[in-house]
């Protein structure tokens, strides 16, 4: 009997303990040898099925043995083939068999690893209950956890009920004062470091007891602060930790208390364990089992209790109470209260579920009994608030309908030669739940309810039946409960013929539109009589150059046969001849405003004529007539004056100005003109600087250089032209600050400045502006003294390049250190007019204390006169 110890020991426990599941590897469950023979295999089959018999008596093997013999059926064809010598197909079982093997434990270990979650700890009996059902060891289990770093222990009990009676108030208080917990509360900023809770109060250091004179000098600190609303709130907490309750399981309870809030808040592990360590300040390896406790806890979040919190945070109040009922706690009016805090909590958590249950079964009846359908929907409102699962509470809210919708009011919408019903209504006067107001259409007869008709998305119809008696009803809904509906109607839509148009010719007027397909015919009624027209259009000889107005109307039978018009569509034209081209036109620049072009033309005899601009040359041949709508498509219409003879246009931009002569839609071709958008240059400056003449101007728009024409010196009439041309470019102005133009400062300069550019491979410029700049000629002079010391003289000595004659000439004498710089600066010791040049002019030396300054100023435009070294008009000083 060796063997069958041996295979009780090594086979049927592991497989009872995997919960009476069979090994998958064939080897194991046979014992079967390394080296397989088909006598050897033969034999041990026969073996361990008599080993099989005789451990079924043993009624905790009855099951397994029940289940391998149920497989053994199956299997039998492959030890039939191994016994007749054929071990391919059980060699083929066996590989197999070690891939499902491995296979379960894969999904075992990974139903460990989702039962342990983030937190990487899980309970024994999750543990075995996961090997029992997985079909693995508990040990091989636990191999596994070790091997993925998971901690299998048992959850720390944590305090179920409140050491403190009001210690909801406590943690109200904590909130209003900012602490997180009690601990938070006593130490404030010498807790530095994370807490542990679960073994004894401990802080980094262990620099920090939770006894009576940490709570005895939090008191003292806070009395002798000044009294307000926060020392309030402290006393409450203070109150707490004085009522002798043990401190520890009170501020245990104060964080466990939390992280039940947070877990009934849906939380997850992981956002559990961050609450405790960032925001708790909990030591991590205590947060842990803090929150693992919390999760696998078996008072109120397991059992009896667990399962009725877990019911009325959800709502379903009457499966709470009928689990109540279930579980034989007491009832009664103060069941589950005369035990005040020492109550178990599943007693008082039923008397809760029965007592809204009681409330909300009152309301319900309420609500059955009451007349008001609004008020019976708010009562049962209340109850599901109470009671979300309220048998047949939400099923009889459901029923209760609306009040009517007041009035409801149908237009008719015949906008744009469409048709549409458009409705308005006011809201059903019931407020309460969710009212929705549905829209149906009927023909013939009022609607009766919300399915009688059909259903319109909105207020507005846009496709309605035509010719035909409408009926529009809005039903208030609530629920699976409608109100009577509120009918407008009956309306009949006929709508006018679309798309109206008409064209003007030369003596005729011809319209077309779009007849509704339920009309009888077309009326066309023009200045009060009827105009022979057909189902889609008309065409009249009328005079030109008149308006002439329509009315096309559709005609509508009703059901009696008669004749129904409509108001029908206005239109009006105005014909007229042909229009006539602009033969010849000219095109010139106005002297005055440079961007003003002055186009003269004979008037057309019909139409009017108007400029256009094109950007290339004009795709018409001239007197083509063409539709005004291609031409306005090809060129840019230009705003005009008229002017005697003609237009004034100022086509900005460069191009082709095109004459046409509109009429009614038709435009004819007429004459062109190649405009240059080149204008001249604004507020032309020329200034001589010493050898150079500086120009400067504003700079014309959208014109990339200008051309400089300049002759230096006196030259024939009928400048401009110049002797010399030169291209400046916008870059080269803006560098130099504008032009400098070299000139001899004794030679006269004309010139002039025009835009430049290069139009079809051709250079243009534009109108030019002139400016002339005289010439100059320089005189030195000399300031000389001479004579004994008792008659001194004074000699201006003056030379030129070439002999002229100065029109004034002054010397003046300013007394101090600050040279004159015009002769109203200071004396005047001598004035001479007509001065030749080269020449001397003599006279006294003033009798004036030095320092004092002499300098000659003349009075002449075509001189500069030129100063002699400082020293020579400085005297004493």
């Amino acid at each position: 009997m060796a063997f069958d110890d041996d295979y009780r020991r090594e086979v049927l426990e592991p497989a009872r303990a995997a919960g009476d599941q069979p090994p998958e590897d064939l080897r194991v469950r046979y014992a079967l040898a390394d080296g397989l023979t088909a006598p050897a295999v033969a034999a041990r089959v026969k073996e361990v099925r008599q080993c099989w018999r005789r451990a079924r008596g043993q009624l905790k093997y009855r099951k397994l043995i029940d289940r391998l013999e149920a497989e053994h059926r199956e299997l039998a064809p492959l030890f039939a083939a191994a016994e007749r010598g054929d071990l391919r197909p059980l060699q083929a079982r066996l590989r197999g068999g070690r891939e499902r093997g491995e296979r379960r434990r894969a999904q075992a270990r990974a139903r460990l690893a989702d039962a342990a979650g983030p937190l990487k700890m899980a309970a024994p009996a999750e543990v075995e209950a996961i090997a029992r059902t997985g079909g693995v060891t508990r040990a091989e289990l636990e191999r596994l956890a070790a091997e993925d770093r998971i901690e299998i222990r048992e959850p720390d009990p944590l305090p179920t009920a409140a050491p403190y009676p009001a210690f909801r108030k406590v943690q109200e208080s904590l909130d209003v004062l900012g602490k997180r917990h009690l601990a938070d509360f006593l130490f404030e900023a010498r807790l530095t470091g994370p807490i542990r809770l679960l073994d004894g109060f401990a802080v980094p250091g262990g620099n920090l007891r939770l006894d009576a004179d940490a709570v005895a000098a939090a008191g003292a600190r806070w009395a002798r602060r000044s009294r307000d609303t926060s020392t309030t709130h402290a006393d409450t907490v203070l109150a707490a930790l004085r009522s002798g309750a043990e401190l520890p399981v009170l501020l245990l309870y104060d964080v466990v208390d939390r992280l039940r809030e947070r877990l009934r808040q849906r939380a997850s592990e992981q956002a559990l364990l961050r609450y405790a360590t960032d925001e708790l300040g909990v030591d991590r390896d205590d947060a842990r089992r803090l929150v693992f406790a919390v999760v696998r806890e078996t008072g109120p979040g397991g059992g009896l209790a667990g399962r009725l919190r877990a019911l009325l945070d959800a709502g379903e109040v009457f499966a709470a109470a009928e689990l109540a009922d279930a579980a034989g706690l007491p009832a009664g009016p103060h069941a589950g209260l005369a035990g005040g805090a020492d109550a178990p909590e599943e007693a008082v958590l039923a008397a809760e579920a029965r007592h809204r249950l009681d409330t909300a079964l009152r309301l319900r009846e309420t609500a059955v009994a009451e007349r008001d359908p609004d008020r019976a929907h708010r009562l049962l409102a209340d109850a599901l608030r109470l009671v979300r699962d309220l048998p047949g509470a939400a099923a009889h809210q459901r029923r209760l309908p609306p009040r009517p919708v007041p009035w409801v009011r149908a237009d008719v919408d015949v906008t744009g030669g469409g048709a549409a019903v458009r409705l308005s209504w006011e809201p059903s006067p019931s407020t309460a739940g969710e009212i929705v107001h549905r829209v149906v259409r009927r023909v013939g007869r009022a609607p009766r309810d919300a399915r009688d008709g059909e259903p319109l998305p909105g207020p507005l119809d846009e496709s309605p039946p035509v010719n035909v008696p409408l009926y529009y009803g809005v039903v208030a809904v609530r629920g699976d409960a409608a109100a009577p509906p509120a009918v407008a109607g009956p309306l009949v839509v006929r709508p006018d013929p679309a798309d109206v148009e008409l064209l003007a010719g030369d003596g005729q007027v011809t319209g077309r539109w779009r007849c509704p397909a339920e009309a009888a015919r077309v009326v066309v009624i023009r200045e009060g009589r009827a105009v022979p027209a057909g189902r889609d259009g008309f065409r009249e000889r009328v005079p030109n150059g008149r308006t002439h107005h329509y009315r096309i109307c559709a005609v509508y039978l009703d059901s009696a046969g008669r004749e129904v018009v409509t108001d029908g569509v206005r239109a009006s034209a105005t014909p007229s001849a042909p229009p006539e081209p602009v033969y010849e036109l000219s095109a010139e620049t106005d002297p005055s405003d440079p961007g003003l072009v002055l186009v003269r033309f004979a008037p057309p005899a019909s139409g009017t004529a108007e400029l256009v601009l094109s950007e290339g040359p004009p795709p018409w041949p001239r007197s083509a007539l063409v539709p005004l709508e291609e031409v306005r498509r090809a060129t840019r219409r230009l705003a005009c004056a008229p002017v005697p003879g003609g237009l004034a246009v100022r086509p900005g931009a460069g191009g082709w100005l095109l004459a046409v002569t509109v009429a009614e839609g038709a435009a004819a071709i007429g004459a062109y003109h190649r405009h240059v958008n080149l204008p001249p240059p604004r507020r032309l400056v020329a200034e001589r600087r010493g050898d150079h003449v500086h120009i400067g101007f504003d700079w014309p728009p959208d014109v990339a250089e200008v051309e400089l024409a300049y002759r230096i010196g006196a030259g024939p009439a009928g400048f401009p032209g110049g002797d010399a041309q030169e291209v400046v470019t916008r870059a080269a102005y803006d560098t130099q600050g504008g032009i400098r133009l070299p000139v001899p400062e004794d030679e006269p300069v004309a010139l002039s400045v025009a835009a430049a550019g290069t139009v079809g491979g051709s250079r243009v410029t534009g109108p030019p502006v002139t400016a002339e700049v005289a010439a100059r000629t320089t005189v030195r002079y000399d300031v000389l003294r001479s004579g004994p010391p008792w008659r001194r003289a004074l000699t201006v000595r003056l030379t030129a390049a070439r002999p002229l004659r100065l029109a004034r000439l002054s010397l003046v004498l300013r007394p101090g250190r600050v040279m004159p710089h015009r002769p109203a600066d200071g004396e005047v010791l001598g004035a001479w007019e007509q001065v030749p040049v080269p020449g001397e002019l003599s006279l006294a030396a003033p009798d004036a204390p030095a320092p004092y300054w002499l300098r000659c100023f003349a009075d002449d435009d075509a001189v500069e006169l030129s100063d002699p070294p400082v020293r020579r008009l400085r005297v004493g000083g």
